[in-house]
């Protein structure tokens, strides 16, 4: 999630705990633990692929910032030597606000690796926007109120019942979830798609917005847009918008095995797709886009040297297939199902874009002197 959220869901917590013993000390104090896994955004890795999949890693996971949460407490304890409440109570509050901050961002659909340094494929529940106004709101107006109100009893009923709506609002993003897919794959079926895989994200901002995807036996990404509003807005006989695209998996035959690419695929638990553009070979991680064509993550990963012959390459970030604009019509399907969204016509755009210019005049492929 964003930092602002993380913050006032740290603060909340410890608000709630220790709010009445160190009043705005507990609500400030509980911010800045919980932003501190998010820290890892300094550290600079070879490759923007390395970087992706290096990102939520040791920072979030829970067997560290358990051993993080120690320290912290014993921090806590020196710089507020007369002690209000005990070390116990510190500890769970300490505690608590650093591991919602991983557990929170797994509920988006980044991945987080919970269990680093085990190699589990990275959480991602993605039941929830990475900026949800509706989630975010209740811990925010708890952390002013924390602020302005210090140790008083309103503090710890605002810490309270936000803590209370956040939980509740978090439980009806997985109930929402799995309502979308059971509607997308009950389409899909009807359809005759075999169906062997499904993914289901929260589009931006809101629960009620879906996009499912499913792959099918013939290496195809099934999309469907399913909005929560539907059944009492559409007319009768209303069909969610689908789109079934390639995803052009032997591709990766092309070339030998480079490490990024596996590594990609790894992390996404591979929900990538290939395509050739200009010579080049660009994948795309498709778990967070507005729709077909829209990936927020592609990357270079092979160039074209002859006309059958393929060379892997340190990869390079290839632009964003995300228009701005296009987050309007995305944000009025909610409630509006008719026109559907154009996907076929936003699925042009999967072959497009401009690439961003390498990092280094110095790029090297890989297997080169100086790679």
């Amino acid at each position: 999630m964003d930092s602002v959220t993380q913050a006032v869901l740290g603060a909340s917590i410890c608000g709630s705990l220790l709010g009445r013993q160190y009043g705005r000390k507990a609500v400030l104090s509980g911010a800045i633990i919980a932003t501190l896994p998010d820290l890892d955004v300094f550290i600079r890795y070879g490759d923007p692929i390395t970087s992706m999949v290096s990102h939520r890693g040791f920072s979030h996971s829970l067997f560290v910032l358990s051993a993080l949460g120690i320290l912290v407490t014993i921090l806590w304890r020196l710089l507020f030597p007369h002690a209000r409440a005990s070390a116990g109570r510190v500890g769970l509050a300490v505690w608590l606000a650093l591991i919602t901050h991983p557990l929170l961002d797994a509920f988006t659909s980044y991945g987080t690796q919970l269990l680093w340094p085990l190699a589990a494929t990275p959480a991602t529940w993605s039941s929830i926007f990475i900026i949800d106004p509706l989630y975010t709101l209740p811990l925010l107006i708890a952390t002013l109120i924390g602020l302005a109100r210090g140790a008083a009893p309103a503090t710890l009923r605002a810490c309270n019942w936000a803590l209370l709506l956040s939980s509740l609002y978090l439980a009806a993003s997985v109930g929402a979830k799995f309502w979308a897919e059971q509607q997308a794959t009950t389409q899909l079926s009807a359809q005759q798609v075999e169906i062997k895989r499904v993914y289901s994200a929260a589009q931006p901002l809101n629960i009620l917005l879906w996009r499912v995807l499913v792959r099918d036996i013939q290496d195809r990404e099934c999309e469907v847009i399913v909005g929560l509003l539907d059944r009492l807005r559409a007319p009768a006989g209303h069909q969610y918008e689908s789109l079934c695209l390639p995803l052009n998996s032997d591709y990766t035959q092309l070339f030998p095995p480079l490490k990024q690419l596996e590594q990609l695929r790894w992390f996404s638990d591979d929900w990538v797709r290939y395509d050739i553009i200009d010579d080049l070979l660009v994948v795309s991680d498709v778990r967070m886009s507005l729709g077909p064509g829209q990936y927020t993550f592609r990357f270079v990963v092979a160039e074209r040297i002859a006309d059958d012959t393929w060379l892997p390459i340190i990869p390079y970030q290839w632009a964003s297939g995300h228009n701005m604009a296009l987050l309007k019509p995305v944000l009025r399907r909610i409630w509006e199902p008719v026109p559907p969204l154009p996907l076929q016509e936003w699925a042009k755009r999967v072959g497009a874009g401009v690439p961003i210019p390498r990092a280094s005049p110095d790029f090297q492929e890989l297997g080169q002197p100086g790679s």
